[in-house]
Formats: C-alpha cells, sequence, structure tokens
C-alpha cells in the first residue's frame, strides 16, 4: 500500500502551545510563594511571649558630620555615637524610619530598645507597632545594640564600627 502525499496523516497541532505551560508554572509559582511569604509574615506578627525586662526610649539623630547620634529620650541627653558607616545601625533605622514615612509619621516618638526575659533584644517603634528582632542578625549585630541598655550621658559611648 503506497501512501500518497495527500493522504500522509499530521497530527493535530497542541491544543495549548509548549510556551504556555511553563509561563503557567512560573506564575503558579510566583502566587505560592507570596502567599507564603504573607503568612510568614502574619506569624512574625504575634505577640512576643518572653516577659520583657527592660526597656530604654532612645532617640537617633544624623549629626553634622554624619555620624549617628543617640539620645536617651527621658534625660535629653546624648548617651552614643556611631561614626563611620554602621551598615547595621543605619539599615535597622531605615526600616522603621521608612515605615512612619509611610503612614506620615514622624520621628517625634523615641524607639523602644527593649530586653526580654529569654535573653531576646528588640527595637521597637511605638509609633507604627513594628520591630525588629536583633538577635535574628547574630551576636556582632546584636553587640551593636546591646551596648545602648548601659550607655550614660557622662561617658558617651562612642561605636566606630569595630565589634564591641
Amino acid at each position: 500500500m503506497s501512501h500518497s502525499p495527500d493522504s500522509v496523516h499530521t497530527p493535530p497541532p497542541p491544543a495549548v502551545p509548549w510556551p504556555v505551560w511553563p509561563l503557567a508554572a512560573l506564575v503558579l509559582g510566583s502566587l505560592l510563594m507570596v502567599a507564603w511569604h504573607q503568612l510568614g509574615r502574619q506569624a512574625d506578627a504575634t505577640p512576643q511571649t518572653a516577659p520583657l525586662v527592660w526597656e530604654r526610649s532612645l532617640v537617633f539623630e544624623d549629626l553634622p558630620n554624619g555620624d549617628i547620634g543617640v539620645i536617651d529620650a527621658s534625660q535629653q541627653q546624648l548617651v552614643a555615637v556611631f561614626a563611620g558607616e554602621q551598615g547595621f545601625v543605619r539599615g535597622t533605622l531605615r526600616a522603621l524610619a521608612r515605615e512612619r514615612y509611610r503612614r506620615g509619621l514622624g520621628p517625634q516618638v523615641p524607639f523602644q530598645l527593649q530586653g526580654h526575659a529569654d535573653g531576646r533584644l528588640t527595637l521597637a517603634d511605638p509609633a507604627t507597632g513594628e520591630r525588629i528582632a536583633l538577635e535574628s542578625f547574630g551576636p556582632t549585630n546584636l553587640a551593636v545594640y546591646s551596648q545602648l541598655r548601659t550607655a550614660r550621658a557622662d561617658a558617651v559611648l562612642i561605636s566606630k564600627g569595630e565589634t564591641p
């Protein structure tokens, strides 16, 4: 039996072109990642379980020379200066300040440095409810903020970015 060119059977084209399947998988994967991230943020928003042991109200100011001044809000006195780059300090403060800006709030309300019974340290913003769990960034970065617990106006702490 011979086949004529007119009788050659070609398969029908696929119902959905092949590039659509990888694109659909990409969109589905993106949606799943967003959902996972949102669920994680809700878990982070749960109240702290360890009781608060101490708290210190601090105001952070940019000084004319580019350093960061730390003022004890209750005494209105400079207690520390972070000189130099200070990437971690600047990054955490920028995150909290960005949220204040987004909500149309200014710098009037001091931040709260909080120590918990389980040893955790938190930088909280009572104006927005945002908080940063400082121990999450490792012992070196935690030490940068933990030294502020006892910083005093009569012995201003000068940090040049070295590990305390």
